[in-house]
């Protein structure tokens, strides 16, 4: 399964969205570079005999607790 991260339609806080060209690019690149982590943990720590619904968990969880550094 793999998902087209340029095609989707981003909008800001006020529900309008996110045009610039660069900045869309930038968040593509960066979500495929997540995927690409991702399924590094996952493989490498079912290799380890590590449950795979169990580190599926655990990158939700990891995905959930991530703060927003800039909320005012």
């Amino acid at each position: 399964m793999t998902s087209d991260f340029a095609a989707i339609r981003w909008f800001d806080e006020a529900g309008e969205p996110v045009s610039c060209v660069e900045k869309l690019k930038v968040l593509a690149e960066t979500l495929e570079e997540l995927r690409q982590s991702a399924r590094d943990t996952l493989e490498d720590a079912i290799l380890m005999g590590c449950a795979e619904m169990q580190v599926r968990e655990v990158l939700r969880r990891l995905v959930e607790e991530l703060e927003n550094p800039y909320r005012k």
